[in-house]
């Protein structure tokens, strides 16, 4: 091929460029309830990143005398069995949470998203196995393979990070292999083989940002998934152990007296409630804006 129909078949590559991909420059307005979604968990990052300023007690300080007392304005949601402030250690229990959260989300998703992408832009045998693998982890229910690792690997976060991550990258090397198929065959993308790319180029430059948008959509709703996987490995006694202050945990703690302190258990439920609301807003404004 001589250079004249290289540049001319660049040019053409440029010329058969989707209007408008996901991350384009044309799509810079976003949904109001991205940006709602984005100040909700805005709030609950700024809290965990200045939990010793925020929190006006040690999380880990008991006050056996003054235990389960009633909210006041020394303690404003009252204190816990062991006369720890309630405040406090949800202050202190949403670094835990949100780290689990996002990296629990983060790490299936990179693992999975490029897989995906190799395997529906290869194709072949490389494809297959990448299938079978994913058919393998899918035949297992989620919850008792999530437990079964942790129970084999031990409590504490790099386990259950670990386990999320052998689990929940599944679904997105389903997502985004999907996409890949379709994008693939597109002219702009035969245009760019054409012109002399390496694969590896054309699938990272050409298919892949055209092909991440549902995997965006789908993230925010993973992230409160590992959260809550994380509160109901806590819940069992399988997550975080104590006395570090994590929201399932508190449930659990705060369930014994759920009739005469029903707080104990039923704000951190709502905590855990207002962070997945946010995500879930940020979440559903990404599909709204991948639509247009």
């Amino acid at each position: 091929m001589s250079p004249g129909t290289v540049t001319t078949v660049t040019a053409a590559a440029a010329d058969v460029m989707p209007a408008h991909s996901v991350i384009g420059a044309e799509r810079v307005r976003l949904p109001r309830r991205v940006w709602v979604g984005t100040g909700i968990v805005a709030v609950y990052v700024l809290v965990a990143v200045f939990a010793p300023l925020v929190a006006p007690y040690d999380p880990l300080e008991q006050d056996i005398v003054n235990a389960l007392a009633d909210p006041s304005p020394e303690h404003w949601l009252g204190t816990d069995e062991l006369g720890r402030d309630v405040v406090s250690r949800l202050v202190f229990a949403s670094r835990i949470d949100l780290l689990v959260g996002f990296l629990g989300a983060a790490l299936p998703a990179i693992l999975g998203t490029a897989l995906g992408a190799i395997a529906g832009f290869r194709g072949g045998w490389v494809d297959g196995v990448i299938m079978r693998v994913s058919d393998v982890v899918q035949a297992f229910p989620t919850y008792i393979l999530i437990i079964a690792l942790v129970f084999v690997l031990g409590p504490g976060v790099t386990s259950i990070l670990v386990a999320f991550t052998l689990i929940a990258w599944v679904a997105y090397a389903r997502l985004i292999r999907t996409e890949v198929l379709r994008t693939r065959g597109l002219e702009y993308v035969s245009a760019a083989r054409a012109s002399g790319l390496s694969p590896s180029r054309v699938l990272w430059r050409h298919v892949f940002p055209n092909s991440v948008g549902q995997t965006l959509v789908y993230l925010p709703s993973d992230i409160v998934g590992a959260t809550l996987g994380l509160a109901a490995l806590s819940f069992l006694g399988l997550g975080i152990q104590a006395p570090t202050p994590e929201w399932g945990a508190m449930i659990a703690a705060g369930q014994p007296y759920i009739r005469e302190q029903w707080w104990l258990s039923t704000v951190p439920g709502l905590v855990v409630v207002g962070f997945g609301l946010g995500l879930s807003l940020i979440g559903e404004g990404f599909e709204e804006w991948t639509r247009k």
